[in-house]
């Protein structure tokens, strides 16, 4: 990792401050070796723990981890410290693509820590023993819950997917304990959806809310909660860590799902059907 180039693919997507920072960084790069943290804040006019969480953002453990290796990368490629050639378009790609890769990385991470395996089972043998599965998503909430329910589908569980929470209603009219809702909303903050959870467990049925971390109205009405960490001070990226986030969550609740020998094979004889429809 070259950080300086990280830091300068970084830098349109950073806040005031952090710009500052790296300003100073990329023209001072020689004499960060006889800077602290606390010293370059001084300089700067801003906090310590602005510096430290700076350094964190780019992947390193602290600002005496990113001081050490932008001084290795000066020992290595001369008073830039940038290798020749490593400043046209091609690398500042490659180093922002590693900057997402390591962003969704911290937020798989958080994630999965959020979702212990006895939580992940549960839903499982949830969903296996569930005779009907109903799946509500709105916006692009309803994008996740539709794959998801193609999946179920795919292993041969009666799956149905809704966009509209409206609709739901008219259909768990008869709804007793082996009926499921998985109910995909990122804030959990929408009215319908927590209405929706309420009347499904009046009538006895099991609820999955699919949300942030964060407490939300829906998590409170929901039998079990998968949980999702995604943070970025930029707005645009966020919602990337939290689709990445939550995909590898849910394929890790697929895979259980595949352990049952019987819905792998369905699965199998499936793929091997649509393979030889493609053929043909």
């Amino acid at each position: 990792m070259q950080p300086l180039l990280l830091i300068r693919a970084g830098r349109g997507q950073m806040s005031a401050i952090e710009r500052r920072i790296a300003d100073f960084i990329l023209d001072n790069a020689q004499l960060l070796r006889d800077y602290s943290s606390q010293q370059l804040a001084n300089a700067l006019g801003i906090s310590q723990s602005s510096v430290v969480k700076f350094s964190q953002k780019l992947g390193f453990k602290g600002y005496p981890d990113l001081k050490y290796s932008i001084g290795e990368a000066i020992a290595r490629n001369g008073e830039s410290g940038e290798p020749e050639g490593a400043t046209g378009a091609d690398d500042a790609q490659d180093l922002l693509a590693r900057s997402l890769w390591q962003a969704k990385s911290r937020a798989e991470e958080e994630t999965r820590l959020l979702n212990p395996p006895e939580h992940l089972q549960a839903l499982a043998a949830m969903v296996l023993e569930a005779d009907r599965i109903f799946v509500v998503g709105i916006g692009e909430d309803s994008v996740m819950a539709r794959a998801f329910a193609i999946r179920l589908s795919l292993l041969g569980l009666l799956a149905i997917h809704h966009f509209d929470p409206v609709l739901v209603p008219a259909e768990v009219s008869n709804t007793d304990s082996r009926g499921l809702l998985l109910v995909f909303s990122e804030r959990g903050e929408v009215a319908a959806l927590a209405r929706l959870a309420r009347l499904f467990r009046a009538r006895g049925g099991k609820v999955v809310s699919v949300t942030r971390h964060t407490a939300n109205a829906l998590r409170a009405h929901a039998d079990l909660g998968l949980l999702v960490s995604a943070h970025d001070e930029a707005r645009h990226v966020e919602p990337l860590l939290y689709q990445a986030a939550l995909q590898q969550l849910l394929d890790l609740v697929f895979l259980r799902l595949c352990s049952d020998e019987s819905r792998r094979r369905r699965l199998d004889d499936y793929r091997e059907h649509v393979r030889s429809l493609l053929d043909d």
